[in-house]
């Protein structure tokens, strides 16, 4: 079964309770839904938005056992492959050794850690918005590893490198995705 946004929400919400975790979900959702439209996958945009929904469904409840009990919490429910899959790929070279293979794979490795890290830099801002962020604000923040610690810059490389993109192609098109996306404040 291939769930829609709005099942994906709900499940989302069965195993996540937590402002920042029901946030963060919606936001990766709204990114990778911006993406598959940008991209040419906008045939695709709802499964790309229903799997940044639930790319993170275990973290809150089972955060040692991430993108691993999620498999298993998926298939219970009957879902796709493609979808346990995909969001399992998101934990790659960190939890689980299944590398993303599609190129939304990709994206959601990519921009998993890149959005937290923009948020943070967007915080820090007078409007405290994205609206008005500019790449070079992220460059600056990127650089300060004690700043947004827990986003791994290695990841958001790794991403950018998978996708075949400069990194600040990547940040400036997450910017101009997290703007799109009404979940960001």
């Amino acid at each position: 079964m291939i769930p829609t946004p709005q099942e994906a929400w709900t499940l989302l919400q069965a195993y996540n309770q937590g402002e920042f975790h029901l946030k963060h979900g919606r936001i990766v959702g709204d990114v990778m839904r911006w993406y598959a439209q940008q991209l040419g996958y906008g045939d695709q945009a709802d499964f790309w938005e229903t799997v940044g929904i639930l790319h993170d469904l275990d973290f809150e409840q089972y955060p040692e056992q991430h993108c691993i009990k999620s498999q298993e919490l998926m298939r219970q429910y009957g879902l796709d492959e493609s979808i346990i899959h995909a969001t399992a790929s998101h934990g790659y070279a960190l939890t689980v050794d299944i590398a993303p293979e599609h190129e939304m794979e990709k994206v959601l490795y990519a921009v998993d850690e890149l959005t937290g890290l923009i948020g943070a830099v967007a915080i820090m801002r007078p409007s405290k918005s994205v609206s008005d962020l500019e790449v070079k604000s992220v460059r600056k923040k990127y650089k300060d590893k004690k700043f947004a610690a827990g986003c791994s810059r290695e990841v958001i490389e790794r991403g950018a490198q998978m996708l075949g993109w400069e990194l600040n192609d990547l940040i400036d098109r997450t910017i101009q995705a997290m703007r799109a996306s009404d979940a960001v404040d």
